[in-house]
This record gives structure tokens, C-alpha cells and sequence, in this order.
């Protein structure tokens, strides 16, 4: 187990360092001025000049990755072009929202995607999984921005005589952080849920087809004890790995419902940053992003050996 782990620590700071990469060439092959976003519109070409020489980009590209990978080496990713602020510092101060954001809607749309999932599975072609067939086309059908919209809508601005008035808008909806997260964890959750329904609903139908559960039944044993303990287990391995993957991926896509709901996490720092061309805080970002979908993908290997006993760690 540990040299599995050393292995995956090793890959994971290589892809680190080949996305880096990547983000370093793009962004600076961009047709975006960095020197007229921190000058502004009206800077003299004298002030444009000394704007890159502070900022180190009038050195050759090659040296400028050097100094860049080698501040990235000590932990520094930087600073921010627009405000002089550490780029640690600014995600630092929005990363907790984001994953608050995140878990919520993870533990709601794996959980309901996996239990809804065993129900219709359990109950194949019956009026139970032709309701539940339906919600999931829905669900698939209706973007997370959508879903963010029609909630906000009817719990935020509807009367309060239709008995939907859960939430007010202002400093009341300002005072209680879970309770404003709600709403977020549901528009976020509902697409993804769908999806995992439909994973899981397929992945129990499989497993229960499988001689091993055959076998069980006719041991004698329970239902409820074949379709949890030995069919669930089983097939929990596809469901779980494109969970690592969501998982850690959806942390820098949360840009449209934090922005509905006026979150202030790294969505939203994500797209203030676009729009000023603060590169430092859009590498710094992917390298977040990218940390957590290979941490999500690590623990999710290593819980294959806990989930299905004929999968060995090496």
C-alpha cells in the first residue's frame, strides 16, 4: 500500500507540473496585455515598458518558466497582477466556500443518486423505476444554471402567501451560511444526481445478474442482505471512481451557481480574473483544480481494495 501511495504522489506532481506547464504557455502566448491591464488604457508606452520590466516580462520566455517553476517549488505561487496581493492569499480566503459548495452537493448527489439507483435497479420495470426514469431525464436535461434560476426564483422572490417563502434576499439570507447554502447544494447536486442514478441503476442490474448473487439466493440467504452487502459492494467501483473525478473537477466549474447565488468562492475569483487578464491567479487556480482531481482520483484507488475484495494494491 505505501509504495502505491509513493507511486501516485510521484505521478501526481508530474501531471502538476505538465499542467503548469501547459497553463504557463497558453496564458503567455495570450493576446491579452498584461502590462495595459495593470496600466490601463491611457498608459504611456514609457510606463507600459517599465510595467514588464517589473514584472520580469521583457526576459526571454524560457527564463521567466525557470524563475516561475522554482517560486512554485517553495510553495509561492505569486502574485496577483491587478491588486499586488498573494495569489495563496486570495484563493486561500475564497477556497472554503467553494468547498463547503462542493461537499454538500457531493454528499447529496452521491447518496441520493446511489440510493434512488438501488430502489429502481431492485425494481426493474416497475412503476417505481418508470417515476424514477423520468425525474432522471429531467434531471439530465436541465442545466445546473437552470436549476439554480427556477430555485432562486421560487424561494427567494415568489410571495410568501404561496407557502414557498423559505428564503429572503438580504441581510437575514446573509446571516446564516448553511442555511443560504441550501439552495446552491440543490442546483448543484440535481444534474449530477440524475447521473449517478442512472450509473449506479445500471451498474446494480450487472452485478445482479452475476452467478455469485445467484449462488447467494439460493444459500438462503436475505434479500436485503444480497443486494446491499454483496451486490452494492460490487457495484460501487464504477460509481465511485467518476466520483473522484466529479468530485474534484467540480471545484473550479462552480462559476455559474456561485455567481447566481452570489457566492463569493473560486468560481467567482476564477471569473474576475478572466476578465482582468490576472494570469498568476488563473495558473494558480488550475493548480488547485488539478491537485484536488488527482488527490479525488488517489483516494478513490485506494478505496477499490475496501469496496471489492478481488482488487490488490501492489
Amino acid at each position: 500500500m505505501l509504495r502505491f501511495v509513493i507511486r501516485r504522489l510521484l505521478y501526481a506532481a508530474l501531471v502538476l507540473l505538465l499542467v503548469a506547464t501547459l497553463v504557463f504557455v497558453f496564458l503567455h502566448v495570450s493576446p491579452v496585455a498584461v502590462e495595459r491591464v495593470i496600466g490601463g488604457p491611457r498608459a504611456s508606452t514609457e510606463t507600459l515598458a517599465q510595467i514588464r520590466a517589473n514584472l520580469g516580462l521583457d526576459r526571454p520566455a524560457i527564463v521567466q518558466y525557470g524563475e516561475w517553476l522554482a517560486r512554485l517549488a517553495r510553495g509561492d505561487l505569486g502574485e496577483s497582477y491587478v491588486n499586488g496581493t498573494p495569489v495563496a492569499t486570495l484563493i486561500a480566503g475564497r477556497l472554503p466556500t467553494t468547498l463547503w459548495l462542493v461537499f454538500g452537493a457531493g454528499v447529496l448527489w452521491f447518496l441520493g443518486g446511489v440510493a434512488t439507483g438501488v430502489f429502481s435497479a431492485t425494481r426493474a420495470r416497475g412503476l417505481g423505476d418508470r417515476v424514477i426514469t423520468v425525474v432522471v431525464l429531467v434531471g439530465l436535461s436541465t442545466p445546473a444554471f437552470v436549476m439554480a434560476l427556477v430555485l432562486l426564483y421560487l424561494f427567494s422572490t415568489k410571495p410568501a402567501e404561496y407557502g414557498v417563502h423559505l428564503f429572503e434576499a438580504g441581510p437575514p439570507l446573509q446571516e446564516h451560511f448553511l442555511q443560504r447554502m441550501i439552495l446552491p447544494w440543490i442546483a448543484l447536486a440535481f444534474l449530477l444526481m440524475a447521473t449517478y442514478t442512472r450509473l449506479t441503476r445500471g451498474a446494480m442490474l450487472d452485478v445482479l445478474s452475476e452467478d455469485y448473487i445467484r449462488t447467494a439466493r439460493a444459500k438462503g440467504l436475505g434479500e436485503r442482505r444480497v443486494v446491499y452487502r454483496h451486490g452494492l459492494r460490487s457495484a460501487l467501483t464504477p460509481v465511485v471512481t467518476q466520483f473522484g473525478i466529479d468530485l474534484g473537477a467540480l471545484i473550479g466549474s462552480t462559476i455559474v451557481t456561485e455567481k447566481v447565488f452570489g457566492l463569493q468562492g473560486v468560481g467567482q475569483l476564477v471569473y474576475q480574473s478572466i476578465a482582468l487578464g490576472d494570469t498568476p491567479v488563473i495558473i494558480g487556480v488550475t493548480l488547485m483544480v488539478t491537485f484536488f482531481v488527482v488527490l479525488a482520483n488517489l483516494l478513490v484507488d485506494v478505496g477499490y481494495s475496501f469496496l471489492d475484495p478481488r482488487v490488490r494494491l501492489a
